[in-house]
């Protein structure tokens, strides 16, 4: 029987396997003919000559990427196990730069092709939409791409929005004032940017106006210059609601429209905005468009497998 060792030199072994060895599992999922055994700072592998072969490009591969990142998880090794090659697998896996020293010196990048996609767009277009089911980045990278415009002072201030419909859920019996009543379902807004900005700093920018989180009934009547805005939640809004959006652009302005087709809270009936608008808007200049799918997904592992499930349902459908 063919054998091949691999000697983990450069990296943590306990890292590099995972927890209960979680990431040596997936290993030997994936190459079901061979023998993979981890112990000490050695991994071996047991087996046919040319899987070991694929193997050991595979560990070469995944032991770059925890070198160059400090950092190993199951969608970073999935990518590089089903990549046909290294170079697909950078060309659709690797960070690229930084959008946002966040803190604790958290470095915020695109981390697919797809979300490399959507910055790449974002430079080249005033207006993008991002498109996708939950757990894709659209939002989070939305707002590290909003960061960053102000800190490069492309723009003077953010304005993140949505349609404030309700998921199952009834706004009107939560307790407090309407900002009170709002400020949860803008949560995701708020964790994303105090990711990316110390409290006190995102404090201050709340307070004078520099940031701003509001329902997208606030922008009505309103010009939106010199802002990166960000429509969240975008399948919920109707015609009317996207239409007035959508025109409150204003000079040296950045629009983002983010939504999942497949999560619509609206009335039976009521065509959603954002699929309306991306077969208005497919063919304008200066528009651009990415669809993000279930390998986009940068959240816990079963969300791809929660999408996949619900997806099959609604195609039997």
């Amino acid at each position: 029987m063919n054998e091949i060792i691999i000697e983990l030199t450069e990296v943590s072994p306990v890292d590099f396997f995972g927890l209960q060895n979680a990431n040596i599992d997936l290993l030997k999922n994936h190459f079901p003919k061979l023998k993979i055994v981890a112990r000490g700072t050695r991994i071996k592998a047991y087996g046919d000559e040319e899987e070991l072969i694929e193997f050991d490009k595979r560990m070469t591969m995944l032991l770059e990427h925890f070198v160059k990142y400090n950092k190993l998880d199951e969608n970073v090794i999935e990518r590089v196990l089903l990549s046909r090659n290294k170079d697909e697998y950078e060309t659709s896996s690797k960070s690229g730069e930084v959008l946002v020293h966040g803190v604790g010196g958290k470095l915020v990048k695109a981390q697919t092709a797809n979300q490399r996609k959507l910055v790449e767009l974002m430079g080249k277009n005033d207006m993008v939409f991002a498109v996708g089911p939950a757990g894709t980045g659209k939002t989070y990278t939305g707002v590290a791409l909003a960061v960053k415009a102000l800190k490069d002072k492309q723009v003077k201030k953010i304005i993140l929005t949505r349609p404030a419909v309700e998921s199952g859920e009834n706004l009107g019996f939560l307790p407090g004032d309407l900002k009170e009543k709002l400020d949860p379902y803008m949560q995701p807004l708020y964790d994303a940017l105090r990711d990316m900005i110390p409290h006190e700093k995102l404090e201050s920018f709340i307070e004078k106006g520099v940031i701003q989180i509001a329902p997208l009934a606030f922008m009505r009547g309103r010009t939106l210059d010199n802002a990166f805005v960000i429509l969240d939640e975008a399948q919920n809004t109707t015609h009317a609601q996207m239409k007035m959006f959508l025109t409150r652009m204003g000079k040296s302005a950045k629009f983002m429209i983010t939504g999942d087709p497949g999560q619509i809270d609206l009335p039976r009936r009521v065509i959603s905005g954002l699929k309306e608008a991306l077969l208005v808007l497919k063919d304008v200049k200066g528009v651009g468009m990415v669809y993000l799918d279930d390998k986009d997904v940068i959240r816990h592992r079963l969300v791809k497998e929660v999408i996949a499930a619900y997806k099959n349902i609604e195609n039997v459908d």
